[in-house]
């Protein structure tokens, strides 16, 4: 697979996507990225920018002998990076979106159906 594109941070739509493909890349190769710190590392290597410079006081704290919380667990580090970078409204408007999705007369039931379970991944436990 190759890498994923570079997050910068200035485009919170940009964000979901760029986590979901490390996803695919650590699901791709679980023996390799065993470990969360791993899947830090990797995803982290591809922040620029904005993104970069939030990351920056956790990268420079690494010779501390306690870990640092967002090393250890991959999921706070998603959870944050979407905090501070993703959408805020993503849930209102994929609920919104999904209040209003029509199979469209003469439509595929298959990309109704694809978009109807994009639109529950966005709300999640979160709706």
């Amino acid at each position: 697979m190759k890498a994923p594109a570079c997050f910068d941070g200035t485009k919170p739509f940009k964000a979901r996507s760029f986590i979901q493909y490390c996803q695919l890349i650590f699901h791709n190769d679980p023996e390799y990225f065993s470990q969360d710190r791993k899947k830090f590392f990797y995803s982290t290597s591809f922040l620029i920018g904005r993104a970069a410079k939030w990351i920056e006081p956790y990268l420079s704290n690494l010779t501390n002998q306690d870990p640092n919380y967002l090393l250890s667990s991959l999921r706070l580090f998603e959870s944050q990076l979407f905090t501070l970078f993703g959408d805020p409204n993503e849930v209102r408007k994929a609920a919104a979106e999904l209040d209003s999705l029509r199979m469209k007369e003469g439509g595929h039931a298959s990309l109704y159906i694809a978009n109807f379970r994009s639109l529950v991944s966005r709300i999640g436990d979160r709706g």
